[in-house]
C-alpha cells in the first residue's frame, strides 16, 4: 500500500512548528496534582489535540478515489474520524492499528481505548486479521476495478516463498479462536481508518526529530506525523509590547495529503484550532 501510495498519489503537505510552552506547562501541572490526569499519556494527548483539529477541518478526514486514465476522481468525508495509529512492535517493526470513534471519545476514554488495544496486542496473532483486511481490499478492488490481476497475484504472494502466510491448523487454531474477540485484534482493527496519525515523537523522545514526509495509505486523504517535544529559543512578547528571547517547548507537526483532493489553504482550519489550543491551555480541564 506505501509503494503503491507513492506511485499513484501526488502528496503535499508541510511542517508547523507551533509553540506549545503554555500548553505543555499546564499538562505537567495536571499529572502533578490532578489525579485524574496522572495516567494520561503524552501520546493520548497530542492525540486527543490533532482530532479536536480535524473536527474543525473537516476536510482533512476522508477518503479520495481517482481513475488515472479517465481523470475522474471523487472525495467521501466523513463524521466519524477513525483513527490508523502505528504502534511499535515488541519484536520490532509496526503495524497500523484503528481508533474508532475518536470525535466522540473524551481524553480518559481515548487513553484508556489505546491501553487496550496495547493488551489485546499481546494476545494476538498478526497475520491472521491483517490477512482478512488484506483479502477484503483485494476483493474491493476485484469488484469495482476488475483488478483480477491484484486477486491473482496476492493469492500467489501469501501462498509462496518469502511472503507465505502462516495457517494455523487444528488444535493451535481452535484455541486461538477460542480467545474473546474482546481480548485479541481482529481484522475490523487492522483496516484502514479515516485518517493516519503517527507520533515519532513518542519513540525518540526530547530530540528534535521532525517527520520527513509522512506516507499516505491510500485511500487516505491526509496523514499527520508528531515529531517529539523540544526546548529551542523562541520570540516572547512581554505585557509592556517589548520582545525577548527565552526558552520555549515546540513540537514539530507534518501535515501531508493528497493534492488531488485539497490544497494547502483547506488545511489551515485545522491549524487554526491546535493555535487556539495552545494558545489557551485552560480548556485542557474539560477534557477528562
Amino acid at each position: 500500500m506505501t509503494a503503491e501510495a507513492w506511485r499513484n498519489t501526488p502528496h503535499a503537505g508541510g511542517n508547523y512548528e507551533p509553540d506549545i510552552t503554555a500548553f505543555w506547562d499546564t499538562y505537567q501541572r495536571l499529572r502533578e496534582t490532578d489525579a485524574r490526569w496522572a495516567d494520561i499519556t503524552a501520546n493520548s494527548l497530542l492525540l486527543y489535540v490533532i482530532v479536536q483539529g480535524l473536527i474543525a477541518c473537516p476536510v482533512m478526514n476522508g477518503h479520495s478515489y481517482h481513475e488515472f486514465k479517465m481523470a475522474t476522481g471523487r472525495r467521501e468525508l466523513f463524521e466519524n474520524i477513525d483513527v490508523t495509529m502505528p504502534i511499535v512492535l515488541p519484536e520490532g517493526g509496526m503495524v497500523g492499528i484503528k481508533v474508532p470513534g475518536c470525535e466522540s471519545k473524551n481524553l480518559r476514554e481515548l487513553t484508556d481505548y489505546i491501553r487496550d488495544l496495547r493488551r489485546r496486542l499481546d494476545n494476538t496473532i498478526l497475520e491472521r486479521p491483517m490477512f482478512g483486511a488484506s483479502w477484503n481490499d483485494t476483493m474491493r478492488r476485484v469488484v469495482k476495478q476488475g483488478r483480477v490481476d491484484i486477486l491473482v497475484a496476492r493469492v500467489v504472494g501469501h501462498s509462496l516463498g518469502s511472503g507465505k502466510m502462516p495457517i494455523l491448523m487444528g488444535k493451535a487454531r481452535r484455541e486461538y479462536l477460542s480467545i474473546p474477540e474482546t481480548d485479541r485484534l481482529v481484522m475490523r482493527d487492522v483496516e484502514a481508518g479515516t485518517v493516519m496519525v503517527t507520533n515519532f515523537g513518542s519513540v525518540y523522545r526530547g530530540a528534535y526529530a521532525p517527520p520527513g514526509q509522512v506516507d499516505l495509505i491510500p485511500p487516505q486523504i491526509c496523514a499527520i506525523g508528531l515529531g517529539g517535544v523540544v526546548k529551542r529559543p523562541g520570540v516572547v512578547t512581554k505585557s509592556d509590547g517589548s520582545e525577548e528571547i527565552a526558552p520555549r517547548r515546540f513540537i514539530p507537526i507534518q501535515v501531508m495529503f493528497d493534492h488531488r483532493a485539497i490544497d494547502y489553504a483547506d488545511t489551515v482550519p485545522f491549524m487554526e484550532r491546535l493555535d487556539a489550543i495552545f494558545a489557551d491551555p485552560s480548556v485542557m480541564t474539560g477534557w477528562v
